[in-house]
């Protein structure tokens, strides 16, 4: 079964995902990651948050075929889509009204390091912090706990 990730890319075999990942993760060796001690957990909570926000894109989805409320995990500007997704105009991507990927253009088209600054220090805590919030759902008491050992990001790219 082929599985698109919308980035463009088609994975049709587990070869080519497999590829896909080698490749992401040359580009860890490369950068400030010293080896896969450092970079395997760096892409681990990387990954865990692509498909967190595929699965909850997914199950907003069903909920608005089914007619009933679905209230996301994380808030805006906190979920993949806007952060780390590649920019879209595409009126198909539009996410709350935004455009896919609106917070990485932001912080792309901003001052060096402020891609970086907003990962460490907005994203990283917010996420660590949401088992504190008022009424925090399991599944953002298990976000929160994944994600606790986390403190920043090491890659340098």
């Amino acid at each position: 079964m082929s599985q698109n990730n919308r980035n463009g890319r088609l994975f049709t075999t587990q070869a080519s995902l497999d590829s896909y990942i080698k490749s992401v993760c040359d580009i860890m060796r490369r950068s400030n990651c010293a080896g896969a001690l450092q970079y395997v957990p760096e892409m681990t909570w990387i990954l865990f948050l692509r498909i967190l926000d595929e699965m909850e894109a997914r199950e907003e989805e069903e909920a608005e075929v089914l007619g009933i409320d679905f209230k996301q995990s994380l808030a805006l500007p906190y979920r993949w889509r806007e952060w780390a997704a590649p920019y879209s105009e595409d009126l198909l991507d539009l996410v709350d009204g935004l455009p896919q990927g609106w917070k990485r253009k932001e912080l792309q088209d901003g001052s060096l390091g402020d891609f970086f600054a907003f990962v460490n220090n907005d994203l990283l805590p917010y996420l660590r912090g949401l088992r504190d919030q008022p009424n925090a759902s399991l599944r953002q008491k298990v976000i929160s706990q994944v994600l606790s050992g986390v403190e920043r990001t090491r890659i340098d790219t």
